[in-house]
């Protein structure tokens, strides 16, 4: 385990950690004393790029600058000394991939998890390949989000980066690159890179084949409680922390947050709905679908996160506001709105259902080619009726990810809400009465940001297990789902499913004219 300097401090330090997560549109430095209680936090947004469709990119440095300064507002925020601060846990996306050349400089932007353009690699792959054995493997599924099929797309379409290239990196790794010096990967991070075979604990040697890509190109693993070289003066300076702060290696955003709420138990599900959306259960072993269906990601202490995520949450609801209410009342303003409109309307939005493909989908059944569909629109529809509808088809998307994890990790128990969607709490009885099930909500807002806290607390000693955070996580309130209108959701959800399955040939058909018109 790799140990760093203190710098000695005037007095005793308590044990304040900060729990860093670096999302998809931003990151959050969230100060946390002993018992999960949030003592400062600031956060910083960052923007996306799609300049083709199916491509989605971000500038790295303008990532590890939001960092710093999302570094520097929380300890503002929290009124300490720099000296208070104990250790800071890392938080980061999935699947992000950024060539990096003999200077140590990024030689592209981050390819991030919604970027799909290496969907004909991933086909490719799955048709030369035998693409169950590769899932069982290394616990992803073959899809253009993941590393793998990035890697080949890669070397296929840009040759002169791909030769200039001296190492692939996720974003994670280039945030532990410019925060202390080395680049190293935590073990939860490099499961979610399609290159990790999960039995070995090591890169998987046919997937390296496969993606073109030397075992040196890559960075050494590490666990997840790993204390890392110490921050970097620079990166201190600009951070407002000491020279020396221990960093610790955390994990994946997603599995943080089913720590962070205490779903750790057999049959604990956590259901997530943010900009993207996931369902997850934690287990003692890798487990892997017949199907393949769910992904099988590392969380810590030899802990294993079964799930599956979709593309298009808070995505969906977020263009339907931006869309088609885009008449003053944005941002927060604009969401209230659309809550009260799709409060005043009946479940199941009179008979109007919404497939939420805005970006493909992922989990359950992995098609890129999906698209967006509205069913069942005629003249009695309104703006109100979208509004409803599309958080309900979010719902109908996570549920069809609830049945897979119940099959392969199951039975669920128990399921916790947590991400922005819980605001709401529109949206998260319509959860509880489209799963037919109680919904648990947290109190922790930050729940990814408390699992890498819960990280760092473990390597500094002053939590031995995993099982210890659930002493952290109070119970808000809990939705408790009503028998009439999960009668409605089960009947309106069969249909979803069927439009689905019907719409297989359109899809792909309606894809490649996209892409070809893009």
């Amino acid at each position: 385990m790799l140990t760093g300097e203190w710098v000695s401090p005037a007095r005793p330090r308590p044990p304040l950690v900060i729990g860093l997560d670096a999302g998809t549109t931003g990151c959050r430095a969230v100060v946390f004393d002993r018992t999960g209680a949030i003592v400062g936090e600031a956060a910083e947004e960052y923007p996306m790029s799609i300049p083709h469709p199916g491509w989605a990119e971000q500038d790295p440095e303008t990532i590890y600058r939001a960092v710093l300064a999302s570094l520097q507002r929380a300890i503002n925020s929290a009124r300490i000394h720099p000296r208070n601060v104990s250790a800071i846990g890392l938080s980061s996306v999935l699947h992000s991939l950024i060539p990096i050349g003999e200077d140590g400089q990024a030689l592209a932007p981050a390819l991030i998890w919604a970027d799909t353009r290496s969907a004909p690699q991933a086909r490719r792959i799955r048709a030369k390949h035998d693409a169950q054995a590769l899932y069982r493997r290394t616990g992803c599924p073959v899809h253009p989000m993941y590393p793998l099929a990035k890697l080949v797309w890669l070397q296929e379409n840009a040759p002169d980066i791909w030769h200039r290239s001296t190492r692939f990196v996720s974003i994670k790794e280039y945030l532990i690159y410019r925060l202390c010096g080395e680049y190293l990967l935590d073990l939860s991070i490099a499961s979610g890179t399609g290159l990790l075979n999960l039995a070995l604990r090591d890169w998987d040697d046919e997937a390296l084949r496969i993606a073109g890509v030397e075992r040196e190109c890559l960075s050494p693993i590490v666990e997840p409680t790993t204390i890392l070289p110490p921050l970097r003066p620079e990166a201190a300076t600009e951070a407002g922390l000491l020279t020396g702060t221990p960093v610790v290696a955390g994990a994946a955003d997603g599995v943080l947050s089913s720590l962070g709420i205490g779903t750790l138990g057999p049959g604990e599900m956590s259901a997530m709905i943010g900009t993207s959306g996931a369902c997850r259960i934690v287990s003692d072993s890798p487990r892997t679908d017949p199907q393949a269906r769910t992904w099988c990601y590392y969380l810590a202490q030899g802990k294993w996160v079964i799930g599956g995520a979709i593309n298009n949450a808070g995505l969906a609801y977020r263009w339907v506001r931006d869309s088609f209410f885009d008449d003053g009342a944005r941002g927060e303003d604009g969401y209230t709105r659309l809550n009260q409109l799709a409060a005043d309307t009946n479940a199941g939005a009179d008979g109007l259902i919404f497939l939420p493909f805005l970006t493909g989908e992922r989990a359950p059944y992995w098609n890129v080619d999906a698209r967006g569909v509205l069913l069942g629109l005629n003249l009695r529809h309104t703006r109100r009726h979208l509004a409803r509808a599309a958080m309900e088809g979010v719902c109908y998307r996570m549920y069809s990810v609830y049945r897979a994890i119940d099959e392969v990790a199951g039975p669920v128990t128990e399921v916790r809400a947590t991400g922005g969607f819980t605001r709401s709490d529109l949206w998260v009885q319509i959860m509880a009465d489209v799963f037919g099930q109680p919904l648990l909500v947290p109190a922790v807002r930050e729940a990814s940001s408390l699992g890498a806290a819960v990280l760092a607390w473990i390597a500094l000693g002053e939590l031995k297990q995993l099982d210890e955070a659930k002493s952290l996580v109070q119970i808000r309130s809990i939705f408790e789902p009503q028998p009439d209108r999960n009668k409605k959701y089960a009947r309106l959800f069969d249909l979803y499913m069927k439009a689905y399955w019907a719409l297989q040939e359109v899809f792909q058909e309606i894809a490649e004219v996209q892409r070809e018109w893009g």
